[in-house]
């Protein structure tokens, strides 16, 4: 006797699969009196639109005429509107319909018909005779294409419909042509889709709600966007919507304005039009399948974003599109319409940067080899309480029968988490650790181990072994403040110092404590930080601080030293003097305000043979070696014209000096004069100085410099030299190049301004000049000598 094993029965699926089969049946039960009533209501639809076409009734007169002939025939609506139908068209209009005096729910008899003032054109057919065609033929139509087809082929003898199209709004504002009649195809395909232009003519008349007459090509172009190609095609058109939604276009090439008679005709074709429309059934909401209804059941219970695709084909079979059948309450679009407000909606519409991409291929070989595509993870923004959140997703598409199953899989999982936090643990030189002082046990991050140069073989440190780890010095420290936060929760940040091999490392210990409910500290979590890069770079901080005060108190002291040095070597006058009729003024400024310390000087002595000796040069550069050069110079050339060398002479023998002074690198410029009160005759000389200014009779010019280079420059210079009489009145300025030099300006520049300064100031103080020269920031020290020459009156 053999056994055999059976299986056993999962009575939880069993009831759960029957549930789901009674569902079904609902569902099925629910879809066939929909699909009935959508069929009847298709039937009304169409004996609604006969009617109109009869008699070119509102839509809602249309249906209470069936109404009450069903009600007078003891009939019911739907017995009503397929006698009506069966019966095609009365040849009357007044008998279609019970005539009354327009008051609601009656129909009024001459409602199609145009006003008084209304004519019809000779020799063309009239409204009433266009209308009564128009409608047994709107019977035969089952489309919008074919709609427009029709309404041109009746509207031209009348209007002479050269195009007619048909426009339905999308959402959005956009717009798509359903229909059209007189347009090449390579027209109608360009004009297919029109954006929510700003003044384009069928949109404008759908905003409005009201026809739209366009006779006037000229004006009309200035103002409308309008479909026109070649330019000049169709130089008068009309647009009148038929739904709140639709819109009837009828384009002429004639020119001229519609009269009143062909203006009720076409508000009356609009009316025909929106009744056969309405019969043909504008596609309404997709009726979910018994699959879809299924699928959706199942997806609102679940989490995260599925959503089931039903391909949309065009006539050659490609998928042009995709419909969301069903969809989980996760799912969401661009527009934030989420669950099951996105069922009914296209793909291309609620994702459209799906277009083109490699997932619409993904899509379309799951579909059609039946293997499952799972496409590369990628980024994706999306907004979360208003703020932009990049996240991570994958998707995965399968076929289920003739549609399509579709999952976005976010990858924020704790991988990511924890890598991100590795990566700021890494980034900010820090590492968590966690104590748990019930259990003892001790969490550190890799980070950690890092940080304290610990072998993580050896494992963690407990918390009241952790200042064992440091420096003797600061072990105490870091001891009191864990033994506090142990007893009383009180948080701590520690600095303190470890060795790792030959190196010390400055570190930070940051803890708090968690208590139980009786105020028991039963863990703590904090974090150590490395500090050292940090710390190295403020110890450098402060040895340059250090450093660069000494420097300060270097230079202060040379500077001081300097400035007593020059003002015992050059002492300044406090008023002008008076040197063998001569009046002398002096001015000595320092490029910093306050310190006496350069390399400009200057002298203005009588000499033993009663004449007298005016000298200023400048000595290259600042601080004590300028001054000390400066007092050579100054002392030498006083001794040398006092002795009888020639002012040729002292130059030269001055040069010879400079050249052989222990700063051998030194330049300095100099002019010399010697003045001869008896003759009022001037002699000077020069080597490398800007030139003296003469001030005579209301003019002022530089005296022509004789040959003579800087000292110091070279060992063989020539130096000549010149003289001139000084007449009374005369001014003679002998300055240094402080005066006049200016960055980025040519010497030859600061040297007129100083004649005309000089000019400006007249015969006064010396203090007007120089307030006129040095105003703005002042780079080099500036000397000047003051020579007066007295009138009579003056001496």
């Amino acid at each position: 006797m053999t056994s055999e094993y059976v299986p056993a029965v999962d009575t939880g699926a069993v009831a759960e699969l029957a549930a789901l089969a009674r569902i079904v049946s609902r569902q099925r039960a629910e879809l066939d009196l929909l699909r009935e009533s959508v069929a009847a209501s298709a039937v009304v639809e169409r004996a609604k639109g006969a009617l109109m076409a009869t008699t070119g009734c509102s839509p809602d007169a249309a249906h209470e005429a069936l109404a009450q002939r069903a009600e007078a025939g003891d009939r019911t609506l739907l017995e009503e509107c397929w006698l009506t139908l069966g019966a095609l068209m009365p040849t009357t209009p007044a008998a279609a319909v019970p005539t009354g005096t327009g008051s609601a729910g009656t129909v009024p008899a001459a409602e199609p018909l145009a006003p008084a003032v209304a004519r019809e054109t000779p020799g063309r057919p009239g409204t009433a005779e266009i209308l009564g065609r128009l409608g047994k033929a709107l019977l035969h139509v089952g489309s919008p294409q074919e709609l427009a087809g029709t309404l041109r082929e009746h509207l031209t003898p009348r209007i002479d419909a050269d195009a007619v199209l048909l426009y339905r709004r999308l959402p959005g504002d956009g717009l798509e042509l359903v229909g059209h009649a007189g347009l090449d195809a390579t027209l109608a395909a360009q004009w297919h889709q029109v954006p929510p232009l700003q003044g384009f003519a069928p949109l404008e008349a759908l905003k409005a709600g009201e026809p739209l007459w366009l006779e006037d090509f000229t004006e009309d172009r200035q103002s409308f966007q309008l479909i026109d190609e070649p330019p000049g095609r169709w130089l008068s058109r009309a647009w009148l919507p038929v739904s709140a939604d639709t819109v009837l276009g009828v384009l002429r090439r004639r020119e001229g304005a519609f009269g009143l008679a062909d203006r009720e005709l076409l508000r009356s074709v609009a009316r025909l039009g929106a009744g056969r429309l309405g019969a043909l059934g504008a596609p309404a909401e997709p009726v979910a399948s018994d699959l879809s209804a299924a699928v959706q059941s199942v997806l609102d219970a679940l989490p995260g974003a599925t959503v089931l695709l039903v391909p949309l084909r065009t006539g050659a079979g490609e998928v042009e599109d995709y419909r969301i059948e069903a969809a989980t309450p996760g799912a969401v679009d661009i527009l934030g319409r989420t669950g099951r407000e996105l069922v009914g909606s296209h793909i291309l519409e609620s994702y459209p940067s799906v277009a083109g991409e490699s997932l619409w291929q993904g899509y379309l070989k799951a579909l059609g080899g039946g293997e499952p595509y799972e496409g590369e993870p990628f980024v994706y923004e999306e907004i979360v309480a208003g703020v932009t959140v990049t996240a991570t997703y994958s998707v995965r598409a399968a076929r289920l029968g003739d549609q399509l199953l579709v999952t976005w899989l976010r990858h924020d999982t704790e991988d990511r988490q924890e890598q991100r936090l590795a990566e700021l643990q890494r980034l900010g030189n820090l590492g968590w650790a966690n104590w748990n002082l019930v259990t003892r046990q001790v969490n550190w991050s890799t980070q950690v181990y890092t940080i304290l140069g610990r072998d993580p073989g050896r494992g963690a440190v407990p918390l009241d072994l952790l200042p064992d780890l440091v420096l003797p010095e600061d072990a105490h420290a870091l001891a009191r403040a864990v033994s506090e936060l142990a007893r009383t929760g009180r948080s701590f940040d520690v600095p303190f110092r470890i060795r790792t091999g030959n190196a010390v490392r400055h570190l930070r210990a940051v803890a708090e404590a968690v208590s139980a409910s009786d105020g028991t500290v039963v863990e703590v979590h904090g974090f150590v930080q490395d500090l050292t890069a940090q710390r190295s770079a403020e110890l450098a901080l402060v040895d340059s601080e250090r450093a660069i005060l000494v420097q300060r108190g270097v230079l202060d002291a040379e500077r001081a030293l300097a400035a007593r040095l020059q003002h015992a070597l050059l002492p300044l006058p406090s008023n002008p003097v008076r040197l063998h009729g001569l009046r002398v003024e002096v001015a000595y400024l320092p490029a910093q305000a306050g310190v006496h310390v350069g390399g400009d000087w200057f002298s203005a002595i009588e000499l033993p043979d009663e004449t007298a000796l005016f000298v200023i040069g400048d000595v290259a550069g600042h601080g004590v070696d300028a001054v000390a050069t400066m007092a050579q110079l100054r002392f030498t050339a006083k001794g040398m014209v006092s002795t009888g060398s020639s002012l040729t002479g002292a130059l030269a023998r001055l040069n010879f000096l400079l050249l052989h002074s222990r700063d051998a690198q030194s330049t300095a410029t100099l002019v010399l004069a010697r003045y001869e009160p008896a003759e009022r005759r001037l002699a000077w000389a020069q080597a490398g100085h800007p030139p003296p200014l003469l001030v005579r009779g209301g003019r002022a010019h530089r005296l022509d410099r004789p040959e003579g280079m800087l000292l110091g420059a070279s060992a063989n210079p020539v130096y000549e030299s010149a003289e001139f009489q000084l007449e009374p009145g005369d001014r003679l300025l002998l300055y240094t190049d402080g005066l006049v030099e200016r960055p980025g300006e040519d010497i030859d520049a600061g040297l007129d301004r100083l004649a005309a300064a000089a000019l400006a100031a007249g015969p006064g103080s010396l203090d007007a000049l120089l307030a006129a020269m040095l105003a703005g920031e002042r780079r080099d020290d500036v000397c000047v000598l003051d020579i007066r020459v007295p009138v009579a009156d003056e001496e």
